[in-house]
């Protein structure tokens, strides 16, 4: 029996067992076999894979991706907010490839990625399927766009992502779970677990080979994201939905719009370019960058053009930044700023630095 069978069988195991309590911890095991069944799957099916248009090389200090039903509009926004030159109709199906366009924002370059519309079903491989949803585990925020007619299309887009593995807005479980050879699996419970029970987890442990380990638990988690954590192949990755064409709608239309939304939002027109300038303030803060202004050894500190670096990067993140030679040349910074006590304080590579840091590297060479 091949692995498209064995998680078609255990599918229908799933559909004939009834949920209620006594099943919990049947249906759960249940999950846990069909995601590694699937990761078995992913594993196989890329092996062999070619490039066809949606391999794109990351550029620039970040990287958002439009994710969105056919014509809501991509393809005009990706063109206001950058000089890209995506096509346009009024038809499904424009976009048949990646397009990038580059957004220059209070000194970040950030890579925006228009990909193709995708349908409901496109998890399994509908349309264009997985290999445009394939391109959102690499993004660094994902934009889901919406016709302002179609809001509730918001659901399609959140379950066609979940289902390849890429959960937006979570964070991974924090949990450790460190193998052994020998002694069994011992648990450490940091907060009393409500939603799995000890059991449940160790037989969905078993069932990704693992027989002897400690865990720690620092949350109450669920089965789910037990079976995440193991599989490995899971994405976390922030989100924005988008509601495009407001200029179509009156004021009564997007009262009554945005009480029936629940996830954070923004109402945009691409078209008529309303409220353009505020979403491109929301990707920036989304992204959590932070500037870092460098001064070269015995000169002045450049406050013109900042160094763009993400939220918790290190000296060694700037360093590679900078060149990819330039950690092998380390030999210690100096920074002002509020990561430090006090101002040219002497750090090692791996401090974390703040936002407005200034920072000068010292090679070995000018010892």
């Amino acid at each position: 029996m091949g692995i498209p069978e064995k998680i078609k069988a255990i599918q229908d195991e799933m559909g004939r067992t009834q949920v209620n309590k006594a099943t919990e911890h049947h249906l759960g095991l249940l999950r846990a076999k069909i995601a590694k069944l699937k990761r078995e799957q992913e594993t196989k099916s890329k092996k062999g894979s070619v490039s066809d248009g949606f391999d794109v090389r990351r550029a620039g200090d970040a990287t958002v991706v439009l994710i969105g039903l056919p014509s809501v509009g991509k393809s005009t926004l990706l063109n206001k907010l950058t000089s890209a030159k995506s096509s346009v109709a009024a038809f499904q199906f424009t976009t048949l490839t990646v397009v990038p366009g580059m957004m220059n924002y209070r000194g970040a370059k950030i890579q925006i990625l228009d990909l193709p519309g995708i349908i409901k079903g496109a998890s399994t491989g509908k349309g264009l399927g997985k290999r445009v949803l394939s391109v959102a585990r690499n993004a660094d925020l994902v934009l889901l766009v919406l016709d302002v007619f179609q809001p509730y299309h918001e659901d399609v887009l959140v379950t066609e992502l979940a289902n390849i593995g890429i959960r937006l807005n979570q964070k991974p479980p924090n949990i450790i779970i460190e193998q052994s050879n020998i002694g069994g699996i011992s648990i450490a419970q940091q907060v009393k677990l409500t939603k799995i029970s000890e059991k449940l987890l160790k037989d969905i442990l078993h069932v990704y080979g693992i027989t002897s380990a400690r865990v720690v638990i620092r949350e109450d988690v669920e089965s789910d994201q037990i079976v995440d954590f193991l599989s490995g192949s899971k994405t976390y990755a922030n989100s924005l939905t988008l509601i495009n064409k407001i200029d179509l709608v009156d004021d009564e239309f997007l009262n009554d719009l945005k009480s029936k939304i629940k996830s954070e939002f923004i109402t945009i027109s691409a078209d008529s370019n309303k409220n353009l300038d505020i979403l491109k303030e929301k990707i920036y803060e989304k992204l959590r960058f932070m500037r870092i202004y460098m001064k070269p050894k015995g000169g002045e500190t450049d406050f013109k053009e900042p160094l763009i670096a993400r939220e918790g990067s290190t000296v060694l993140d700037i360093c590679n930044k900078l060149h990819r030679n330039m950690k092998k040349q380390f030999r210690h910074g100096m920074v002002w700023g509020k990561s430090v006590k006090f101002g040219g304080q002497r750090v090692g590579i791996n401090h974390v630095l703040e936002d407005e840091d200034v920072l000068t590297i010292i090679k070995t060479r000018e010892m």
